[in-house]
């Protein structure tokens, strides 16, 4: 079996960009994603979408059927366990890989109400002397660790509007009036109306960068005198040269333009 040449591993506002990118320079590509919210969020593009997860051996198996000659690894900066298994899949079967790194805001904003951490676990021993109410802006992916670390607080959790989380709030004994399922990111003024409306005693979040709204999250937090708690993202995986990491779509572009040369050699 055969395919694209170029294969995305991707479900986030990045790879979508990337995906655009490939489409303008008349590239084919697959494209893979976890869940079908990646592939929502993936849009109208021009490539195949693969739905599912895949382990590295998984990984490798399916890259050398569809004789994959390029990945792109522009997943979630936080999914470190996929971009170990993409960079493994990748070194067995000696393809390129290019790592998308998303940029870093984190040094943006400063203020004595910030506490900036490197785990979930850590970031629930700054919370529980700050009060009850927690609201937790990370996602849905780690709130049964959060309910474990944090079982006497009141617990606030802004999650994406889907069936598959809203059933997983349900079953982790999460209220109505604990689950604010909106899709983000969010303006400044929204974040400010939320914390305003909800009364948190404090707010976890994570490194989102731009694309993830970090600073729209974080700075009305502060302006309202909200202690706010960050998770910082893992550290880089060891999984690509260098010069194969991009941050920006300038730099993917110049780095395919690089690519298509050495494939016309």
């Amino acid at each position: 079996m055969s395919g694209p040449a170029i294969h995305v591993f991707g479900g986030t506002s990045d790879a979508r960009l990337i995906c655009q990118a490939l489409d303008a320079a008349g590239e084919s590509y697959r494209l893979s994603v976890a869940t079908d919210t990646g592939k929502q969020l993936a849009g109208n593009i021009a490539g195949e979408v693969v739905v599912g997860r895949m382990d590295k051996d998984e990984m490798a198996d399916f890259l050398a059927s569809r004789q994959v000659r390029w990945v792109v690894d522009a997943s979630h900066p936080y999914a470190d366990v996929l971009h170990r298994n993409v960079a493994a899949a990748c070194r067995r079967l000696q393809l390129p890989l290019t790592r998308y790194q998303r940029p870093s805001d984190i040094d943006a904003i400063a203020h004595p109400l910030l506490h900036k951490t490197d785990s979930l676990e850590a970031a629930c021993a700054i919370a529980r002397p700050l009060g009850r109410r927690v609201l937790l802006t990370t996602g849905s992916k780690d709130l049964a660790a959060y309910r474990q670390n944090l079982p006497d607080k009141h617990l606030l959790v802004r999650v994406l509007p889907t069936a598959a989380v809203l059933a997983q709030c349900e079953a982790l004994g999460l209220g109505v009036e604990q689950i604010i399922a909106q899709c983000g990111p969010f303006s400044d003024a929204f974040n400010q109306a939320l914390y305003e409306h909800c009364r948190p005693d404090v707010v976890i979040t994570k490194e989102s960068g731009a694309p993830g709204g970090y600073q729209q999250k974080v700075a009305p937090c502060l302006a309202l005198n909200i202690p706010c708690i960050v998770i910082c993202r893992p550290a880089p995986a060891e999984d690509a040269a260098p010069a194969d990491r991009v941050a920006s779509l300038d730099e993917f572009t110049q780095r395919l333009s690089l690519w298509r040369a050495q494939r016309g050699s």
